[in-house]
């Protein structure tokens, strides 16, 4: 493999909806002997059409194809239900592919979930050297690098609490910590990175590349968040329905995957099933024009407005505030809000029941394709829930009868701007504004 140190082929998975695995242990030995052995699982389908067709079988993957160098920071892009975590998956180890090989060199370090690879009873050190251990090192190897993952974390107040009682903001940079400084020689960073709050997604991914380019290490990152896969990695591989759609520079395989998005989702609601394991839950989202019908394509001079359901469900929800943003496909930020700052209250306790929160975007934005994510955070925990550019929308310049209705401006957002002009006296300097003639 030389300097490959990831080589993919022929790899698919496949997932039996509402069954496990093959029904029996004999077929589960048959099909694990069959793929130690490099063979075809023999209790897999077979033909032509055994990636379509079946209403019982669901293939996360099909067919993938890539190799991986050394060093190379690789972004993996693509919708919700793409196969992503899936090949991420396979590549930590942790499931196997129904068909085809996966050739990994060198130790692996994975952050797939909130939580994953600790153990709730110990404490955040205690599960440091046990991280450690599962990677083959010694005690005193990761007694030395423990100050700079304590500090890293900024978690050092809480280093000796059992995990249990982390909140995901703190697992998450306690997670990262631990696989960026522990000797492993790939790291796996999923959309888990999301939880954190932004000053520490800004930290981790300068820490990412300073891994890639100061130590070699190879960085797979999953992420809807274009900005930071974009500046991270030089690598990408879309994925689309569970196949490849496209490998190479990073920056090409993003612009198709936007091009793509853009051009098919154009979406003005979305409604998510209530998560009542959180303590406040996001359950609808719209965009629409004051004064007209229901259209994802508006208008310079159409007045926007948002409308979101939430639904909570803990008595007296104290420091908790819903956030908006509005950003473009290159993921630069138009501008966020957030309910607290106009209505302070609201931060002292929300009542168990279902509310619904509206609010006007301001007449700034130009020509182009805008997308809204909404969140909830808790003051001192960080993000709870996130729904990353849920509602894409498009503004047009629209005519009529050969005219534009308003026009646009050079720049992110349109404003019309209000010049005020005085005449200057000053006998002293020839090009003072008194020697323009006005009329």
């Amino acid at each position: 493999m030389s300097d490959i140190v990831v080589r993919i082929e022929h790899l698919s998975k496949m997932y039996r909806l509402g069954v496990i695995n093959n029904q029996s242990l004999a077929k589960d030995i048959q099909t694990w002997i069959a793929l130690k052995l490099g063979k075809e699982d023999p209790n897999s389908k077979i033909g032509e059409n055994k990636y379509t067709g079946d209403k019982d079988y669901f293939w996360a993957l099909k067919d993938i194809n890539f190799d991986i160098k050394e060093g190379e920071r690789v972004g993996i892009i693509g919708k919700n239900g793409a196969g992503k975590s899936t090949l991420l998956k396979i590549l930590s180890r942790i499931t196997a592919p129904t068909e085809g090989t996966a050739k990994i060199k060198g130790k692996i370090a994975s952050l797939l979930e909130v939580g994953t690879g600790f153990h709730r009873e110990l404490t955040g050190r205690e599960n440091i050297y046990l991280n450690g251990a599962i990677l083959g090192m010694k005690r005193l190897q990761v007694a030395k690098k423990m100050d700079s993952i304590i500090d890293f974390s900024g978690i050092e107040h809480h280093i000796d609490t059992p995990v249990k009682r982390y909140s995901s903001g703190m697992y998450v940079r306690l997670a990262f910590a631990v696989a960026a400084h522990l000797d492993s020689d790939i790291l796996i960073a999923d959309e888990v990175l999301a939880v954190g709050d932004a000053a520490f997604q800004k930290k981790a991914l300068g820490k990412m590349q300073d891994l890639s380019a100061g130590e070699g290490r190879t960085v797979f990152f999953v992420s809807h968040n274009m900005w930071a896969v974009k500046r991270l990695c030089n690598v990408g591989i879309l994925i689309k329905d569970g196949r490849i759609m496209q490998t190479g520079n990073m920056k090409e395989v993003a612009d198709t995957y936007w091009n793509d998005f853009t051009t098919n989702n154009q979406v003005r609601s979305v409604f998510f099933q209530a998560d009542k394991n959180k303590p406040m839950s996001i359950t609808y989202i719209e965009i629409y024009a004051k004064g007209k019908d229901h259209d994802v394509v508006f208008d310079t001079s159409d007045k926007l407005c948002i409308r979101i359901q939430y639904s909570v469900f803990e008595d007296k929800l104290a420091g908790v505030n819903l956030g908006f943003r509005l950003s473009t496909k290159d993921e630069v930020i138009v501008f966020r809000s957030w309910d607290v700052d106009t209505n302070q209250k609201l931060l002292e306790g929300r009542s168990k029941g279902d509310y619904e929160t509206e609010f006007e975007i301001p007449d700034v934005l130009n020509v182009g394709q805008y997308f809204v994510s909404v969140s909830f955070g808790k003051t001192n925990v960080g993000g709870i829930q996130k729904f990353e550019n849920c509602i894409a929308f498009h503004i047009e310049n629209k005519t009529v009868d050969g005219y534009t209705k308003s026009f646009t401006r050079g720049g992110l957002i349109k404003t019309d701007i209000t010049w005020s002009l005085k005449r200057m006296e000053d006998n002293n300097k020839s090009f003072a504004l008194a020697n323009i003639s006005q009329k």
